[in-house]
């Protein structure tokens, strides 16, 4: 991999991690086009993940007082609750947030909660999604088009309520096990959360801030997962370019992060669909006419 190819996955990758298009459909057609290690399906795996360390950044970055107010929070709370003896009692609010606790450090809790889904299964299907089935554009193109008549549902039939403030255990469930889909190439798993949180009834921009914080865990691991595992298969002289490619990314994500969540404020993910729902249209036709090859040779 050379700098100019890190460069192009680095900016693919910043654009559509957190923009529900599917950030995995388009490394994949990137990684084609430039013909990075001629399609080998564990070293693609591994440079999309090591890049995704720098879209973490970018959100760690963007949601920094978020994270620090969640954090200083849930350890204050909770060490109130362990010395200073108080009892379990919860809020009047649905009966879903203990009273003992702060929205921030309950916001914690679903973070946490919601992300036990994608690590259970992520952890149990690793080599399933390391291999080459995950990069079929058969597959990623069906995912393209099933996660945009889902969003599309999700839009029509959600009540658009909920602030952040108002998130509950349902909530955070239902956003994690749709955060599962994003192990499916093709399915997004900005556009997975998002859809979930549309069907609980939050706003688009809530569902889309609380899609980013579900985010971090599973980024975080996956990442350092695979780096540890791009560590004994890449070449030494990918280092250097996966570097200024991972800051790209970074860069690209940030801005992603400000343009999504400042669209949501006003707009539907309705155009998200219809790119979505065109780009599958298009790799199936591609592939049916034999135009292009469902994996790399």
């Amino acid at each position: 991999m050379d700098l100019i190819q890190a460069i192009i996955l680095g900016i693919v990758q910043g654009l559509t991690e957190f923009i529900p298009v599917s950030s995995t459909a388009h490394l994949v057609f990137a990684s084609r086009l430039t013909g990075i290690y001629g399609g080998d399906p564990a070293l693609v795996t591994a440079t999309i993940a090591v890049l995704q360390l720098g879209t973490l950044c970018a959100v760690l970055l963007y949601f920094i007082g978020d994270i620090w107010s969640i954090s200083s929070a849930f350890v204050r709370d909770h060490w109130n609750l362990v010395f200073n003896r108080r009892k379990m009692r919860f809020s009047g609010t649905g009966g879903n947030r203990p009273i003992f606790l702060s929205e921030e450090s309950w916001l914690g809790w679903l973070i946490i909660i919601g992300s036990i889904p994608i690590g259970t299964v992520g952890f149990l299907f690793k080599d399933f999604i390391e291999g080459q089935g995950t990069k079929n554009l058969w597959i990623i193109a069906t995912m393209l088009i099933v996660i945009a008549v889902l969003l599309f549902l999700a839009e029509k039939v959600g009540s658009h309520r909920k602030d952040v403030k108002h998130l509950t255990l349902i909530d955070a469930l239902v956003q994690g096990f749709c955060q599962v889909l994003a192990l499916m190439p093709g399915a997004s798993r900005s556009g997975s959360t998002i859809m979930g949180g549309l069907l609980a009834g939050e706003k688009r921009e809530t569902a889309a801030r609380f899609s980013f914080l579900l985010s971090m865990p599973a980024i975080f691991a996956s990442g350092l997962l695979e780096l540890h595992q791009a560590t004994k298969i890449l070449p030494n002289d990918a280092w250097m370019p996966l570097l200024v490619g991972t800051v790209v990314s970074g860069i690209v994500g940030y801005v992603s992060i400000w343009g999504l969540l400042a669209y949501l404020k006003r707009n539907s993910t309705l155009i998200f669909v219809a790119y979505r729902i065109i780009l599958g249209a298009v790799i199936l036709i591609l592939l049916w006419k034999g135009v292009i090859a469902p994996n790399v040779p």
